[in-house]
């Protein structure tokens, strides 16, 4: 599933192509995605113009005149393309054009992915974002907000950030990857960690998802930009989908033979990638 930083290339490619532009029409191919379309989807964006785009978590608000915005989401296998063709794609189920000849498309193969109609000023408490917790790239996602969330916690550190109430928009991507960079083992009790490595922690959350997002994020099984190109980051993860290979830290501290290799695991129900020297096992007594 795409994940924040592909999310965010997604919004950034729509707002570039469409922002300021006024819905000519709009086509809606089936009834149904994950959930049943709006009732009178097409009709209502017709003659709208796209006033701005806003991401929350891994969902995009484009924000319509009249006080109505479209939620988004990308689902399991969902891509959107922004060009000139008179053809729908396979698989595109929502297809709208503008006034001044710009092409938006959902393409969806699985219909994991949703799309839903809001009034702006009531994004925030629509069901798929209420709840949600702080954007891990905004000033209200701290050291100090974190550690309230986890305090008591027994839960594993790596479940915990994978909570959407506890930090918005991560996945099981940059979790990896953002525990390996703070030296932190992904079974960890939450509520153990000390503040020293919730610093350290929110510090590798905003930095591998800051270099995520100017890669144009990861192109993993379905995902591409809106464009088609691919995004790169997947070129510079550290331990995600590299068991068994040394890590790089390992690989310059040590040396390759004498690297461990990273590990893979299972926690509830997802893979999870680590290196036993860099991030080593909590004491669980």
């Amino acid at each position: 599933m795409p994940e924040l930083p592909e999310v965010e290339t997604v919004m950034r490619g729509m707002r570039a192509s469409l922002e300021g532009q006024r819905i000519a029409s709009a086509v809606a191919r089936r009834p149904d995605l994950r959930w049943p379309l709006p009732e009178n989807l097409t009709k209502i964006l017709n003659g709208r113009r796209i006033e701005s785009f806003r991401r929350r978590g891994k969902y995009i608000f484009m924000r319509l005149s009249g006080g109505m915005s479209m939620l988004l989401h990308l689902g399991m296998s969902g891509r959107v393309t922004l060009d000139a063709s008179d053809e729908a794609a396979l698989h595109e189920h929502v297809t709208f054009t503008t006034e001044e000849g710009h092409r938006f498309g959902l393409i969806d193969p699985r219909r994991f992915g949703a799309i839903d109609l809001v009034a702006t000023e009531k994004e925030n408490s629509h069901r798929f974002v209420a709840g949600m917790g702080p954007e891990p790239l905004e000033p209200d996602f701290t050291a100090d907000s974190l550690a309230r969330s986890l305090a008591g916690r027994r839960s594993p550190i790596k479940a915990m950030l994978l909570d959407q109430r506890v930090v918005a928009g991560l996945g099981n991507i940059y979790v990896c990857e953002a525990l390996f960079r703070a030296r932190i083992h992904p079974a960890t009790p939450s509520g153990t960690l000390t503040m020293p490595a919730i610093r350290r922690l929110v510090s590798a959350i905003r930095a591998v998802l800051t270099e995520a997002v100017a890669a144009g994020g990861s192109s993993l099984r379905d995902y591409v930009q809106p464009d088609g190109e691919l995004g790169y980051f997947q070129h510079a993860w550290r331990v995600y989908g590299r068991a068994g290979q040394c890590c790089p830290d390992c690989q310059k501290e040590k040396g390759r033979e004498a690297c461990p290799g990273i590990v893979k695991i299972t926690q509830s129900g997802r893979s999870t990638f680590f290196c036993p020297r860099q991030q080593p096992a909590p004491d669980m007594k």
